[in-house]
């Protein structure tokens, strides 16, 4: 393991300890991990920021990184800070509505439902190197939506990065490009 890896793995550990869980929210059988916690202090909130950061420039050290993709709405909670700590720009991905202007629009599957994405046309110049993020990863619904309005836009998926996964959807399995995930997930909902 490197040192960087090593320094992401110590922040993972301390970031994984402060989650707060709730059985059977938002319904029976499940096990929510709720990362809101992290926000609250301001050390805490550095380090997710710093354990992205790390991640970002150890895997793309020869890559400018253009612009942070957050999706609606907890991708926008560390999603400006991150982009501010790389020098890049920050991009939006709103639900339907949201946003004026010219848009490209996406209908994408949940795993409670569907919803709509959309993006200003105009917000990714073509040929940005554009990293997605957002709170967790779970049917890979939401990501692949995403994904598709930032290929509308004609830039270049570097990677996808999330807080949490849970692993026995195999939402990553829906993704175009490469896929992180910096706390370790869940690998069954509650019996």
């Amino acid at each position: 393991m490197s040192e960087v890896q090593s320094q992401i793995r110590e922040l993972a550990i301390e970031l994984k300890s402060a989650l707060h869980q709730y059985p059977n929210f938002p319904s029976e059988g499940v096990l929510f991990e709720d990362f809101l916690p992290l926000f609250r202090s301001p050390d805490l909130f550095n380090k997710l920021v710093q354990a992205f950061k790390l991640h970002i420039e150890s895997k793309f050290p020869n890559e400018s990184i253009d612009y942070i993709v957050g999706l609606e709405s907890r991708g926008f909670l560390f999603g400006p800070t991150l982009a501010l700590a790389l020098d890049a720009g920050f991009v939006p991905i709103r639900k339907e509505g949201k946003l004026p202007g010219k848009k490209y629009q996406v209908s994408y599957t949940k795993e409670y439902g569907e919803d709509i994405f959309e993006i200003q046309a105009e917000a990714i110049p073509e040929g940005s190197n554009v990293i997605i993020v957002d709170d967790i990863l779970a049917t890979g619904g939401s990501a692949s939506g995403a994904g598709q309005l930032v290929q509308k836009c004609g830039g270049n998926i570097l990677e996808f990065d999330f807080v949490m996964e849970l692993d026995f959807l195999k939402g990553r399995e829906k993704l175009p490009s490469p896929t992180f995930t910096l706390l370790s997930g869940q690998y069954e909902s509650l019996k």
